[in-house]
């Protein structure tokens, strides 16, 4: 991996720590309350991260593995439903899991190399390289670490990093 890669590697890992950090010591009963109007909880957004966002963009896209998730975005909701047979833990498993796979994609695929799949219901968006690709998805993991932020600091008061 060149410099470049490694320095968006660590990035994206830091958005990762983030997000697994702010939820420490959250109790599943809280993991799992809905805090915005919305109706997601912490436990959802991470689902949505681990699927969606992980699996979706580099075992999906950046390998072109048959991973089931090139869905039209009007089913994305469904995705930040944690289901009742889901423990908060086996979603927090599930997003470590996948952050290792995607490492593994990550750190085996050259950083100008294109998708190797690309769905249809993107229309003309395309991102041309992993380059891209982990641009985006360290641009969306900051953005819902700092949901996870809010929503930590409504349920229990506590903040991850003030300045």
């Amino acid at each position: 991996m060149d410099l470049t890669g490694t320095a968006l590697l660590q990035s994206l890992e830091n958005q990762r720590a983030h997000v697994i950090g702010i939820l420490d010591g959250l109790a599943d009963e809280a993991l799992l309350k809905p805090v915005l109007p919305t109706g997601w909880s912490c436990a959802g957004l991470v689902q949505h991260l681990a699927l969606d966002v992980e699996r979706f963009w580099f075992r999906s896209v950046v390998a072109g593995e048959p991973t089931g998730q090139f869905y039209p975005a009007d089913d994305l909701p469904s995705a930040w439903l944690v289901a009742d047979t889901d423990s908060p833990e086996d979603v927090l498993q599930s997003y470590r899991n996948e952050i290792e796979l995607a490492n593994q994609i990550i750190t085996a695929t050259p950083i100008d190399a294109p998708p190797a799949a690309w769905p249809d219901f993107f229309g003309d968006f395309r991102l041309p390289d992993l380059r891209a690709v982990m641009l985006h998805v360290i641009t969306e993991t900051a953005c819902h670490a700092g949901h996870l932020d809010a929503a930590r600091e409504l349920l229990d008061g506590r903040t991850w990093l003030t300045l």
